[in-house]
């Protein structure tokens, strides 16, 4: 590494550990084909990536907001799955054609998983973890 290149970069970002981190991400950036915001001048990646933000053509916080998305592994959604089943019913209602003077008492039917079902939707659970993982 060119030390030049990381003094102009600590100015830029003080601590060094960010600033390696931050290198190493954008050359992993340019790496997949993300666009080049400097001349190459026959350098390889981790000297351009340093480059860049030396001459502030990157946004810090911009690079950092990006490296954070990069290593997620689940991303939270607020809106509920459409498959969503839920395990236990609410059967606790009242029927609709039960009228007022009659309404009967429904009583709650809870389901519950065998021992079986339940190591098989576990298994089923970790290979979809093991299969969403990004490999670097």
């Amino acid at each position: 590494m060119a030390r030049v290149t990381v003094e102009d970069c600590v100015d830029k970002i003080t601590s060094r550990f960010d600033l390696v981190l931050l290198a190493a991400h954008r050359s992993r950036e340019m790496a997949e084909g993300s666009e080049i915001l400097v001349d190459r001048d026959n350098d390889k990646n981790p000297i351009v990536a340093l480059r860049e933000i030396a001459e502030e053509k990157l946004v810090p916080e911009e690079l950092e907001e990006s490296k954070v998305f990069s290593l997620q592994t689940q991303v939270d959604v607020d809106e509920a799955d459409e498959d969503y089943i839920p395990l236990v019913q609410d059967n606790s209602k009242p029927s609709i054609s039960a009228s007022d003077d009659e309404a009967e008492e429904v009583e709650v039917v809870e389901e519950r998983m065998s021992e079986e079902d339940l190591l098989k939707a576990m298994q089923d659970n970790m290979i979809d973890k093991k299969n969403n993982r990004r490999s670097f």
